[in-house]
């Protein structure tokens, strides 16, 4: 974005939700100028984005904050953001079409960004919770230290 790395500001507050299972570290913040609208209908206010290093197909996710800022009303169903301006109602959409394309990409960047190791720390912990290859699977066998309970004492039922 041609930005000088001197106006990002150092945070250690990590986020979640954007590489599924993993927690992301961000490289700090930064407030940026946002306009919405065109030049007959704006709005333009100052939001806060934390910087990440890694790739990613979006190259900002807006949430709530910024939807509090411009006091927008998103519209999942339709694909659309609604927002006051100074002459009139702002609306931002996109297509169906280019939103399955960015689920599709999303998908397939955070699969490539898991690394082998990653994978073999989720074999791992699979192996480790698997049933014991020894045992056969339809015997029982207690714990030890189990305690009888009744459960019809009158009946002396175990």
């Amino acid at each position: 974005m041609g930005i000088d790395r001197s106006r990002i500001r150092p945070t250690r507050a990590p986020f979640h939700g954007i590489v599924p299972g993993k927690q992301a570290i961000p490289i700090g913040q930064i407030d940026l100028p946002v306009t919405f609208g065109n030049p007959s209908n704006y709005r333009i206010e100052t939001l806060t984005f934390e910087v990440v290093g890694f790739p990613s197909i979006y190259h900002a996710i807006l949430g709530r904050p910024c939807y509090a800022k411009f006091i927008v009303v998103p519209n999942y169903t339709y694909l659309k953001l609604k927002m006051t301006g100074p002459h009139g109602v702002i609306t931002v959409s996109t297509s169906f079409q280019r939103a399955y394309e960015c689920k599709v990409e999303s998908c397939e960047l955070t699969s490539a960004t898991l690394t082998s190791n990653e994978l073999a720390a989720i074999e791992k912990d699979i192996a480790e919770g698997a049933p014991d290859a020894k045992r056969v699977a339809r015997s029982f066998e207690p714990m030890e230290n189990v305690k009888e309970v009744l459960v019809d004492p009158d009946n002396s039922v175990r």
